[in-house]
């Protein structure tokens, strides 16, 4: 063989090889998906609470705060099943793309809309959660295609990992921007730099590696060759093996587990700036930096731990049902600990430092749950997710309308029963989730025929 077949058939760098690249753009993607969520919750605090340097547009108490705040979810939850459906059949690149857009298009309408009438902005929320609600599902169909089976966490997380931190940077960047230039910048800044993203990665970003201009030969078949067959070629959604999906304890495990995650994750996302300002104190811009601290926390954690999950599946010091359990319930178990400790906090200082601890070890049990459906049947990955999601946009629903209604008089023992709550529910699912979850390809997603029709496209590539 000469040197250049032995360069084509030698892998590019880290940094050159495609399927980083696409991930580091899906976490771009990611950041700006949650600063898109975020500007809300600092700015809804701007538009309706007075302070030295501004007075309140609007006069919203906390129930209207609360109907607004989770209004989002209303058409979030619409699409999740949607989405992991239209994942399956056309693939992930689109759908995330055109997802993201649009929901920035109508985040910059946003104070058009709240100045017209509240109506209207709750309307406006819902149809951004109806187009990004497909963006999740989506991630999952994209590495069914990218991601070889033992770089599947760590470029899962990695990706995910982007919003964490575009939930850290948006609650500072709107909060700075609230106090200096008016709270409408918290949406007209985080739009226009989505918009610009999506651009970006409906140019550049292929559905499968196939299809992609930009891969090397040796990547395109290492890629090809780690996930084998994938029965792209199935008949209709119709005839998905639906009974088995959702008769399956592992399917509803990841349920219930992003049910009860998803709960104590919207209830801070939505209320802690809220909290910030009626319990701590604190003015919207230190107010926002500190509501950040939990997902730096988080952000740091998930990347670090998506490289140490996929290490300890490659060592087989345990199988891989093990590692999703074990990084899903104990993060849970701890979880539950330190929102109930946060409940009972006498002074701002330890209720940060609960909180912080409460949000950022989730990081831990994404690399579990939120991963598992790529190992029991990565053909259906998009549509389980779509499933779990579905039920987890239930506390970003439930969760705002919840804290509204409890909290009416803005007391330290009114926060006090939203964290209780939170703190039930991460129990609970530690102890379904290390019941029923497997990390074993499931017996109706196994493929048959061990033909796998892409391959031809890869040889004729090559």
């Amino acid at each position: 063989m000469d040197s250049a077949a032995k360069l084509d058939n030698t892998q590019p760098s880290f940094w050159k090889q495609r399927r980083n690249r696409i991930s580091f753009l899906a976490f771009l993607g990611f950041f700006n998906v949650n600063v898109l969520r975020v500007n809300l919750s600092v700015g809804i605090v701007a538009m309706t609470t007075s302070s030295d340097t501004r007075k309140s547009e609007f006069q919203w108490g906390s129930e209207v705060r609360g109907v607004v705040l989770s209004s989002f979810f209303y058409g979030y939850i619409c699409t999740q099943m949607i989405g992991g459906i239209i994942g399956s059949k056309i693939g992930g690149v689109k759908l995330i793309g055109y997802g993201i857009l649009s929901t920035a298009i109508f985040t910059t309408l946003t104070p058009i809309a709240a100045r017209y009438s509240v109506y209207l902005l709750i309307v406006l929320r819902i149809v951004e959660g109806v187009f990004e609600g497909v963006v999740y599902p989506g991630l999952l169909a994209v590495w069914s295609k990218w991601a070889p089976p033992g770089e599947s966490t760590r470029l899962t997380t990695f990706a995910i990992s982007g919003g964490f931190v575009g939930t850290v940077v948006g609650y500072a960047m709107c909060g700075w921007l609230a106090e200096l230039f008016g709270w409408p910048t918290t949406f007209y800044v985080p739009g226009f730099i989505a918009i610009i993203w999506c651009i970006v990665w409906l140019t550049f970003v292929a559905e499968s590696p196939v299809e992609d201009k930009y891969i090397t030969n040796a990547e395109l078949k290492y890629i090809v060759d780690s996930i084998g067959p994938t029965g792209e070629k199935k008949v209709g959604c119709l005839n998905y093996p639906w009974k088995d999906i959702f008769t399956s304890m592992p399917v509803w495990a990841i349920v219930c587990a992003q049910f009860c995650e998803f709960w104590g994750f919207f209830t801070l996302l939505t209320q802690l700036p809220s909290y910030m300002n009626d319990v701590l104190k604190l003015n919207i811009e230190k107010g926002s930096l500190l509501s950040a601290l939990p997902y730096l926390v988080m952000s740091v954690c998930l990347q670090v731990n998506g490289f140490f999950v996929d290490w300890l599946r490659k060592k087989n010091l345990f199988n891989n049902t093990q590692i999703r359990k074990l990084f899903t319930c104990i993060p849970f178990v701890c979880q539950s600990i330190f929102m109930y400790l946060a409940s009972g906090c006498k002074t701002g200082n330890e209720s940060i430092i609960y909180l912080t601890l409460a949000v950022g070890l989730g990081a831990f049990s994404w690399t579990g749950f939120i991963i598992n459906p790529l190992d029991i049947a990565p053909q259906y990955a998009s549509i389980i997710s779509g499933i779990a999601s579905t039920f987890g946009t239930v506390p970003g629903i439930v969760s705002p309308l919840l804290s509204g209604i409890i909290v009416r008089n803005k007391s330290a023992d009114e926060w006090r029963w939203v964290f209780l709550i939170s703190s039930c529910l991460y129990l609970i699912g530690a102890i379904i989730y290390g019941t029923f979850a497997s990390g074993e390809r499931q017996h109706w997603a196994k493929i048959k025929s061990q033909e796998n029709d892409c391959c031809n496209d890869v040889s004729s590539k090559i």
